[in-house]
């Protein structure tokens, strides 16, 4: 239970968060590349259109190419996992928690004491959770990053709980 925790305060739904299932979660991301990324604000609609004409081109020249095998795709998954330093946006809990409209702080709670945020910074957050395929023990069970990635040399560690005001 002391990797659990809290979102709670001013919130239309106080939420419990636990770490240890987001290994398994489509929106992990990889805190080794995250940062380095160039942020590109692409029109999705663009993009995909963009990538099918690229695909069916490629088909035209050079005829159809199947993709690897489920087997080899599910293997390498296993692997990245087992070895990946992951994180998670912080925005879906908090949407999903509702906070009130006159709310306007995210706190978090440390064992070393508390980081107070707006809360319009507060949703570009990343909850780091994974470290070489292992889960933060020793100082987490989160390590809270910047979305610009200011912190990454030195995250806030020992979260024990968040609270909106």
């Amino acid at each position: 239970m002391e990797n659990i925790l809290n979102i709670s305060g001013n919130v239309k739904y106080p939420i419990t968060l636990d770490p240890s299932v987001w290994i398994f979660d489509d929106r992990r991301i990889d805190l080794t590349t995250y940062f380095s990324k160039e942020k590109e604000n692409t029109d999705s609609m663009e993009a995909y259109t963009k990538s099918v004409s690229t695909h069916w081109d490629r088909e035209i020249v050079e005829g159809a190419t199947y993709p690897p095998t489920l087997k080899t795709e599910k293997k390498f998954e296993k692997e990245k996992v087992l070895t990946g330093t992951f994180g998670i946006p912080f925005k879906p809990f908090l949407l999903n928690a509702e906070p009130a409209n006159d709310a306007g702080t995210l706190i978090v709670h440390t064992a070393n004491g508390e980081y107070e945020f707006l809360l319009e910074m507060a949703f570009d957050l990343i909850l780091g959770f994974s470290n070489n395929g292992q889960p933060l023990s020793s100082d987490g069970p989160v390590h809270i990053y910047n979305g610009d990635g200011s912190n990454q040399e030195n995250p806030i560690k020992n979260v024990t709980a968040f609270t909106i005001k």
